[in-house]
């Protein structure tokens, strides 16, 4: 993937299990339906749609990609150790770190687009 994305685990597991390429984490970032704040702190979470079908006048799909980031850190003085900055170092100035990413299967419900595995697993990762 290029500089400009670092991946966890978490996320590389997840785009296997889910088919998903770095092509296509890249794209959802770079132009997303709809946006969110992330339920983990100093996230967002970007969706854009699999196939998207005019219907009726509507804009209408059957599934969703969803992409969790979370852009560099900004060390205090102190530079106290936290989960929060836990990753800060790895990350080059204007990188984002892409926490999780998933398939949604329909339409999300607006507010928690985030499946409650992803969240029972993230929840892990904290």
């Amino acid at each position: 993937m290029s500089s400009k994305y670092y991946l966890t685990q978490h996320a590389i597991s997840k785009m296997q299990f889910y088919g998903l390429s770095e092509q296509r984490i890249a794209r959802v970032i770079r132009n997303p339906k709809r946006k969110e704040e992330g339920i983990v702190k100093n996230t967002i979470a970007v969706m854009q749609p699999v196939s998207e079908k005019i219907v009726d006048g509507k804009t209408v799909w059957k599934q969703e990609v969803w992409v969790m980031y979370q852009s560099k850190i900004k060390s205090s003085k102190s530079k106290a150790k936290s989960k929060d900055n836990k990753f800060a170092n790895l990350l080059k100035p204007g990188q984002l770190k892409i926490i999780s990413a998933w398939r949604y299967p329909g339409v999300s419900p607006k507010g928690n687009p985030i499946p409650e595995e992803i969240m029972r697993e993230l929840a892990d990762m904290i």
